[in-house]
């Protein structure tokens, strides 16, 4: 599904990714680990369009993926959570939600405008099918609740909801147990592998929770100063003596 060959991205005299490549296959779930500076976000920003990459390849489903402009990759069946929650504190619920589908409406400026019946279905399918998803993901009691004031734990499912909405074929999510506590970070792990399932979504995950990382995904990607330095299943990546000397300062 996902093809990264030999990125780089620098800024000024920085080098956040240097000659990074890996695959990600349909259906997996991958894990992207890394000490802090390590690439992981610039990474996710350069495959979500945020930011340009300086040289390499993003092939997605076969497509160029470096030359879809921002705007269109929510089209292509790409979505992400983001590190620091990307919530509208004093939109509802359902409507920080509603958000996620807007790239799934077909009707155009005039239409909308005219209020013409294509519209009312439209907006009624996605209502229909943003209930949906705040039912599957436990947010029904809070949905007409504002972001702002809710707790950490129900606003990253809020975000994970959003994404969803979307229909994507390929979720990135850039540390979705950060700030939960271990009971909400085994919940989140259940809820991902069942959606993982049921949406038929492959993952790439970024996460400093090695236990969550490597108790859910089946291969895991290592960065370490903007370069590939390991990858390979858990137990593998585990053992590793690059991966334990980027994170412990010495092979072990």
């Amino acid at each position: 599904m996902l093809e990264v060959h030999d990125l780089s991205v620098r800024f000024g005299g920085i080098t956040a990714l240097d000659g990074v490549g890996f695959s990600v296959r349909r259906g997996e779930m991958v894990g992207l680990i890394g000490p802090n500076g390590a690439g992981k976000t610039t990474l996710f920003n350069c495959l979500t369009r945020r930011y340009d990459a300086d040289a390499g390849t993003v092939q997605y489903e076969g497509e160029n993926l470096l030359a879809v402009p921002p705007h269109g990759i929510a089209a292509m069946g790409i979505a992400r959570t983001f590190q620091n929650l990307g919530l509208f504190p004093h939109m509802s619920v359902r409507d920080n939600v509603l958000v996620g589908a807007h790239h799934r409406g077909e009707a155009g400026f005039l239409t909308a405008a005219l209020r013409l019946p294509r519209v009312r279905r439209e907006e009624a399918r996605l209502r229909a099918e943003t209930e949906a998803v705040l039912e599957r993901l436990a947010l029904t009691g809070v949905a007409e609740h504002p972001a702002a004031g809710l707790p950490f734990g129900t606003l990253k499912r809020v975000e994970l909801a959003r994404a969803l909405v979307g229909g994507p074929k390929l979720l990135l999510l850039d540390e979705p147990v950060n700030g939960l506590n271990s009971g909400e970070v085994e919940e989140f792990s259940g809820t991902l592998r069942a959606i993982r399932q049921e949406f038929d979504v492959t993952m790439v995950v970024v996460e400093h929770h090695m236990g969550f990382v490597m108790g859910i995904c089946e291969r895991i990607v290592c960065l370490n100063f903007g370069r590939k330095i390991a990858e390979g299943p858990p137990a593998e990546i585990q053992r590793d003596p690059g991966v334990m000397q980027a994170y412990l300062g010495t092979a072990v």
